[in-house]
Parts: C-alpha cells; structure tokens; sequence
C-alpha cells in the first residue's frame, strides 16, 4: 500500500514536468497575439512581464518554475540510485528556480515595448534585469548540462533514439542563443526558438521518466 502511494507521488510530480512546455508557451503565445506594441521578432517573451498585463507573464514564469522543481523532486524518487538520479534531478531543479528568479525580477523595457519604451535596448542595465538575466542563463544552463547528463543514462539503457534527441536538444539550444549575436533583428524569434528546445525536452524527458513507472516503461 505504501509503495502503491509512494509511485503515485512520483508520478504526479512527474506529470508537473510534462506541463511545463505546453502552459508557458500557450501562455506566451496568447499574449504575443493580443498585447498592444509586442513584436516578437524583437521582444522577448520575459517583455510580457511589463505593462499593465504584466502580471500574467510573472505568474506563468513562476508556475513553471515551480512545476519543474516538483518534476525535479520526481524525479529523485525515481532515479534514486541509478545514472541521472543526482545530477539529472538537480538540473531539472536549478531550470525551474532560474525561471522563478527571472518571474521576481523583470526586465527593462525596450525596442518599444510596452508602448512609450525606449526603440532600442534600456542602457544601463538595471539591476533587477540583470537579475532576471542570471535567471535566464541558470535555466538555459541547466538544461544544456541536464541534456548531457541524460545522454549517458540513455546510453547505458541502449535507448539511441533518446539520446540522439539529447544532443540534439542540447546543441541546438546553444546554436540558438548563440545566432542572437548575429541576427539583433530577429533576436525574440531565436531566442523564443530556443526556449521551445529547452522547454520541449524537459516536457518528453518528463514524459519519457513517467513512463518508466509502467508496465510498458520498464519493458522497453
């Protein structure tokens, strides 16, 4: 009775992951369509933050960022002990508290975004975006790293299909950021690309452990 209730925690805690994508996208989405003055080739999705509806961003950063950590607590139960238990379960952790860091401190406005900001970027940074921007890297940080922690776990599963989506998860969301550098014009765009990547893996990864608590999962 107690292992039966002890999987159906982890399985809801998993679950979390797996909502994560999905509500922060729909979310950001919703909002690029309607809000006056938003242009995504130019504005990131954190922009949303500002303005009047402001609070609606803020919320979902931290929402997300809180279902991940849950995934991540999941994640321990069930990887405790195996490849991918420890660091695996961290890194999943410090990608959901980058996001609730960067839902606290929210970004300059800028490149006109709300209506009235400045065209181009606000010069100096201040100090809660530079904040919110240490948040940003923590949760894109981690989640590269966490793509080649799970590398080796699928690896040693034999699982190839998985882990060639790790790598590739984990190269592109470095290609991405990095194109930011080249192509100003279209930074919300890449830069938006690249939290799908991110966002993406952590929902399968999710998805993927959830499995393994079924008579399917532990077949494969």
């Amino acid at each position: 009775m107690q292992g039966s209730r002890d999987s159906r925690l982890t399985r809801a805690l998993l679950v979390c992951g797996t909502i994560t994508g999905p509500l922060f996208f729909v979310v950001a989405i919703i909002q690029a369509l309607t809000r006056p003055g938003y242009n995504i080739r130019l504005n990131a999705i954190s922009q949303l933050s500002l303005g009047d509806l402001g609070w609606i961003q803020i919320t979902s950063f931290l929402l997300t960022g809180l279902l991940a950590v849950a995934c991540a607590v999941g994640a321990r139960r069930l990887l405790s002990g195996k490849k991918g238990g420890t660091w695996g379960a961290i890194l999943i952790g410090t990608f959901g508290l980058g996001l609730i860091v960067a839902g606290i401190f929210p970004p300059d406005p800028g490149f006109g975004f709300p209506p009235g900001a400045p065209a181009g970027p606000t010069m100096p940074m201040s100090g809660h975006a530079g904040l919110h921007a240490l948040g940003f890297f923590l949760s894109m940080l981690s989640l590269i790293a966490n793509c080649f922690v799970f590398v080796r776990r699928f690896g040693s599963l034999g699982q190839q299909g998985w882990l060639t989506y790790s790598v590739v998860s984990g190269v592109a969301t470095v290609a991405l950021i990095a194109l930011t550098n080249l192509f100003m014009s279209w930074a919300g765009v890449i830069v938006a690309l690249a939290g799908a990547v991110a966002f993406g893996w952590v929902t399968a990864t999710a998805a993927k452990l959830h499995l393994e608590l079924t008579p399917a999962g532990d077949a494969s």
